[in-house]
This record gives C-alpha cells, structure tokens and sequence, in this order.
C-alpha cells in the first residue's frame, strides 16, 4: 500500500510542471494580440495582416458635421475645430468652407455609393488625410468579401495602395442591428417599406458608439419643413444648384421603393436626445 502511494506521489512531481507549464501556454496564447481584438465589432479594419482589427476610439465629445445647406453662413468654423473629435459625412469638402464648417476631420463616415467620389481624389483622402479614419457602410451585395463585393474590393485595393489609411468597413452585423433600431424605434421593418437608412442613420449610431457627447451642427429637426417661414436651404452645402434640402426630404419620405427616410429619422434622433448627451445646433431643436 505504501509502496503504491509512493508511486503516486512521484507521478504527481512529474506531471504537476507540466501540467502548470501547459496552463502557462494556454493562457499565452488566448490573450495574444491575434487572437483577441479590443474595440468596437461592429466596424472592421481593412488592412494588409489586419483583417480581424476592430475600430477602437473613444472620444469624450465629438462634434457631427452635417453635409446641410444649413452649414452656409453659420461661421461655427473655429467652434469644431476646437471639439476633440470631428464626425462628417461621405465627401463634403473642408477647403474653401472652413468659416463655416472647420477644417479638421477625425471621423468620416462613408457610404457605398459615395466611394466613387473619393476614388476620383484619393490622394487627397487616403493619403494627405493621414489623421482621418473612414467608415464605410453599404448592402451586402457591395461589400461582401468573397470577391464579389464590388466595393469592398475597391476598399481593399485602396488600403493595400495606402497602407497608413485607416479603412473601415460596418459588418453585416451591425447594418441588421441599424436595421432592428429602425424597426423598434417606429414599429415598420424597413426592407417590407421599402427605405434605405441614410448615411446620417449610420453616422448617428457610430457617434453615439464612440462618444460621450455629441454636438450635431446643420440638422434641422422632423417638423422644420412644415413651418412656413422655414429658410430654403440647398441639400447640401457644398452643391448649390442642386435640388433643396425640404423637396429633397419629402421626396424620400414618401418614395415607395428606395427611399432614404429622412424627416422619420430626425424624429427617431429627438428621442435619442433625450437619452444620450446630444445638442443640436444651427437650427437648434427644442426638445
């Protein structure tokens, strides 16, 4: 009996190293950069050797650029610069309007069918802008990764030809999840109404994602279009022989098929405000 306890014991000094050295491997490798990936999942890098890099930004106050006509003439230029982080949209330009919408961009959020735009300049926006980080979003049909994502394959050539820009795409998991805050929000299931959330929806979401509080410049609210002293503005800012920013809204709102949202959206966006830091100004909302 004796004999056989002392087996045990000597088996035991062989195997507990071991055993522990084992432990020490395991724990290793479960906390190795490549495997675990700090950040927000919903917004994926495109990088050469970084494909699984989440978007890992934290600001205490940001300021939402809108691409309105609001922004004509409100000289809040120097006022953004002076937020910590600056969110815009899709391809509205700085140069030439910096009086009124500031100059700095630490933020832009992109979408699918904006990407062309900034293709046509993208030295400007992939190289020069080294301090921005751009998101994009965009149906599954553009940015699937299987080499039929026509977009997402742009994406992935820029990145490889900018290696310093930092590209990011919104997963298919976080557009359903845009899509399911839509639907709780006003009780419609999006794709059966046939509407497209807009690029402001998207940004919206990321803003409140990354920041403490928000300071949103040049959003009129739902019901600005319907007062008849509301100012005629252009849709956007940078295109001033486009059609206007209320015709255009209302034109979506009731599009049967393809349609952004618009005045619906700023609605959801008044309920956000009264559960999140948000401040909207020039106009600004009374909430």
């Amino acid at each position: 009996m004796k004999s056989l306890v002392l087996r045990w014991m000597c088996l035991l000094v062989l195997i507990l190293p071991l055993f522990f050295w084992f432990g020490h491997v395991i724990t290793r490798f479960s906390l190795s950069p490549a495997v675990q990936s700090t950040g927000l999942r919903g917004y994926m890098r495109i990088s050469p050797g970084m494909m699984d890099q989440f978007l890992d930004m934290h600001c205490k106050q940001c300021a939402l650029v809108s691409s309105s006509g609001q922004m004509l003439g409100a000289s809040v230029g120097k006022e953004i610069d002076k937020i910590g982080c600056i969110i815009r949209m899709n391809n509205a330009p700085t140069q030439g309007y910096e009086k009124d919408v500031g100059s700095r961009t630490s933020v832009r959020v992109v979408s699918h069918t904006s990407v062309p735009l900034l293709v046509k300049n993208e030295q400007y926006f992939f190289q020069q802008s080294v301090n921005t980080t751009y998101v994009f979003w965009g149906p599954d049909r553009n940015m699937r990764q299987d080499g039929k994502g026509h977009i997402y394959n742009t994406l992935q050539k820029l990145a490889k030809k900018y290696p310093s820009a930092r590209i990011y795409v919104v997963t298919r998991e976080r557009i359903q999840y845009c899509d399911s805050v839509f639907q709780n929000e006003t009780g419609k299931n999006r794709m059966k109404t046939g509407a497209f959330l807009s690029t402001g929806f998207f940004t919206m979401i990321l803003a409140i994602d990354v920041c403490d509080s928000i300071r949103i410049y040049g959003m009129i609210d739902d019901n600005y279009c319907s007062r008849a002293n509301h100012t005629v503005v252009p849709y956007h800012y940078y295109e001033r022989n486009r059609i206007d920013e209320c015709r255009m809204y209302k034109v979506h709102e009731h599009t049967r098929r393809g349609g952004h949202r618009f005045i619906t959206e700023k609605a959801i966006y008044a309920k956000w405000a009264t559960r999140h830091k948000m401040e909207f100004k020039h106009p600004t909302w009374s909430l």
